[in-house]
C-alpha cells in the first residue's frame, strides 16, 4: 500500500504573547524546520512521531507519500495564513489521490486566529476531500485537547506516553500499528471519557507520580486486550470549550474497552488533589538552591516554568536573573535568554569585552523590565549545534548568533530565537559545561528533566513572573465548557460568571 503521511503540529496557548507566522514553521524553533516531499524523509533518524510510522510501515513493505512537516514552538494562536496555507497543501495531496490511508503527525492542541478546534477542522476538511471510506490515523502530543470532533474524524488517534516526551517516534510506530491492524479490517469501538479538572502541566511528568503510575496502568490494561488506549491530560491554557483532559481507546470486544477506559479515568480521577503541583517563589528558591549546592557535588536546578517557551513563554523575563544577582549567586548559569540585539552586540564586542547591555524583559509581564548592566562576552556561536538527549536526540538546531554573557557569579546563554532549555548541548553551544555548575536555571517545565535529571541534586519547580500561568485556576478564561474545574479540586468554571463579570 501507499500512504500519504504529513505533519501539522502546534501547541497553543491562547494567553500567550506573541502568535505563530508562517515564518516561524518555516523555522521550526523547537521542532525541525519546515520540510515537503522527500525532505521530509531526511527527518528519519529524528525523535519525532512522523520518523517512527514512516519507519514502521515501510518495515512491513508499505510505501509513503511525504507531503509536508511543519512545526513551531508554542506560542499564541496560528496565524490565519499559516495555518491556511500549510493546510492547503496537505489538501491538495490528498485531492490529488493515489494513496490507500493517511497519517496525520498532529498536536492535538491547535488554536488558529480563525479556528478554535485546528486539528479538528483539518480531520473535517481532509475527510471531505478523501475518497470514501478513507482510514485516517493521527498520533497526537500528550497536552493534546481531544476534542469530539476529531475522535469522530479520525478512524484512528494515538497520544504519547511520556512527558517528557521521549517515545515521540515510539507514538508513531504505535499509530501505524493501528493503522495497518484497521486496513486489515480489524473492528474498533471508540470509548472516550472527559475528565472533569484541568491538570497543571508542571505534574504531568511521567517521571513522577501520579502521573507515572497512570501510564504504567495504561500499559497494563491495553496489554489485556484493547487494540490501542491513551489518556492526553491536556494543555491547560487553550481557551475554547475542547480544552481538558480526556481518556479514549479502540478495541475489538466493546465491553472490554469500556472495562479498561473506565479503570483508567477512576485510577485519574481519585484523588483529585495528586495532580496539586508546588511552586516555590523566585527569592526563597534561590536561598533555597544556595544552601542545597554549598554541599552539593551536583547542580542544583531551577525550572523557570512561567517563561517556558515550550509552553507559550518568549524566553526573556528577567525575574529569576535578578534573583540570583541579588543573593550573589556564584558558579550559576541560566539558559535561554533570547535577545537578538543582545547577541549581535556581543558578536561586534567579540570575547573578553565588556559591553554594557539592556538584557531580556517581557513586555507583557507587568515590571518585568529589561536588565540593564554591565556583561562581559565569554563566549560566542553561530548556534548551530546537534541535540544529544533523549528528547530531540539529532535534532539539528540553528538558534541564531548566540553568546555567553557574565554578570557577576552567573552565566547566560543569550540567543536570537526562542528555544526551550531542554538539552545540555544548549549550554554547551556557548562553552558552558552544565555539570560544573552550582545553580543551573533552565527555563522549561518538564522537558529538561530527560537530560538534565540524571545530573541533578535537585530540582525545584519556580513561579517566577512570566506570560506562561502555571496554575490554570488563575487565569482569565472565558470559554470554558461549562462545569469544568479549572484546576484539582478547584472552582468549576461556569460562562454565565464570565459574561456578568465582563
Amino acid at each position: 500500500m501507499n500512504i500519504l503521511v504529513a505533519g501539522f503540529q502546534h501547541e497553543t496557548n491562547t494567553f500567550a504573547p506573541t502568535v505563530a507566522a508562517y515564518e516561524n514553521f518555516v523555522r521550526g524553533e523547537d521542532f525541525p524546520g519546515l520540510a515537503r516531499g522527500a525532505q521530509v524523509l531526511d527527518l528519519l533518524e529524528v525523535n519525532i512521531p512522523v520518523a517512527g510510522f514512516v519507519r514502521a510501515v515501510q518495515a512491513h513493505g508499505h510505501t509513503v507519500t511525504p507531503v509536508i512537516w511543519a512545526g513551531a514552538g508554542a506560542s499564541a494562536h496560528v496565524t490565519r495564513d499559516a495555518y491556511e496555507r500549510i493546510a492547503g497543501e496537505i489538501l491538495d495531496a490528498v485531492g490529488r489521490g493515489g494513496f490507500e490511508a493517511i497519517y496525520l503527525d498532529l498536536h492535538g492542541a491547535m488554536v488558529a486566529q480563525h479556528v478554535d478546534d485546528g486539528e479538528g477542522e483539518l480531520l473535517a476538511r481532509i475527510r471531505a476531500a478523501a475518497a470514501p471510506g478513507m482510514k485516517i490515523v493521527a498520533s497526537l502530543d500528550l497536552h493534546a485537547n481531544v476534542t469530539e470532533r476529531m475522535l469522530s474524524l479520525a478512524d484512528g488517534l494515538v497520544a504519547y506516553r511520556t512527558y517528557p516526551h521521549v517515545d515521540m517516534a515510539d507514538t508513531g510506530r504505535r499509530a501505524a500499528e493501528l493503522l495497518l491492524q484497521l486496513l486489515d479490517g480489524r473492528q474498533a469501538h471508540r470509548v472516550a471519557r472527559r475528565v472533569p479538572f484541568l491538570i497543571p502541566v508542571n505534574s504531568m511528568s511521567t517521571m513522577m507520580q501520579p502521573a507515572q503510575a497512570v501510564y504504567e496502568l495504561l500499559e497494563g490494561l491495553e496489554s489485556q486486550g484493547p487494540l490501542s488506549l491513551s489518556f492526553a491530560p491536556g494543555f491547560p491554557a487553550s481557551d475554547f470549550d475542547g480544552c481538558g483532559p480526556v481518556v479514549w481507546g479502540y478495541g475489538e470486544d466493546k465491553r472490554r474497552i469500556e472495562q479498561a477506559v473506565d479503570a483508567l479515568f477512576e485510577r485519574i480521577c481519585r484523588p483529585e488533589a495528586q495532580w496539586a503541583v508546588h511552586f516555590e517563589e523566585p527569592e526563597a528558591a534561590v536561598q533555597r538552591a544556595l544552601h542545597i549546592a554549598a554541599a552539593a557535588r551536583r547542580p542544583v536546578i531551577l525550572a523557570d516554568t512561567q517563561d517556558n517557551p515550550g509552553v507559550g513563554g518568549d524566553a526573556n523575563t528577567t525575574g529569576l536573573l535578578r534573583a540570583l544577582l541579588q543573593a550573589d549567586a556564584q558558579e550559576a548559569a541560566l539558559g535561554l535568554i533570547c535577545d537578538p540585539a543582545a547577541a549581535a552586540a556581543a558578536h561586534r564586542a567579540g570575547v573578553g569585552a565588556l559591553v554594557d547591555l539592556a538584557l531580556g524583559g517581557c513586555p507583557q509581564v507587568p515590571g518585568d523590565v529589561p536588565l540593564r548592566a554591565r556583561f562581559r562576552v565569554e563566549a560566542l556561536s553561530n548556534g548551530r549545534f546537534v541535540f544529544g538527549g533523549p528528547m530531540m536526540h539529532g535534532k539539528q538546531a540553528d538558534l541564531g548568533p548566540m553568546s555567553c554573557l557574565r554578570v557577576q557569579g552567573v552565566r547566560i546563554v543569550v540567543s536570537s530565537a526562542k528555544a526551550q532549555l531542554l538539552d545540555r548541548n544548549m549550554y554547551r553551544a556557548v562553552g558552558i559545561e552544565p555539570e560544573a555548575m552550582k545553580i543551573l536555571v533552565n527555563k522549561s517545565s518538564v522537558h529538561f528533566r530527560a537530560d538534565f535529571a540524571a545530573i541533578a541534586e535537585e530540582i525545584l519547580v519556580v513561579r517566577a513572573p512570566g506570560p506562561f500561568i502555571a496554575d490554570p485556576s488563575q487565569l482569565p478564561w472565558r470559554h470554558l465548557r461549562d462545569g469544568l474545574r479549572t484546576r484539582p479540586g478547584g472552582p468549576a468554571f461556569a460562562r454565565e460568571r464570565v459574561a456578568e463579570a465582563g
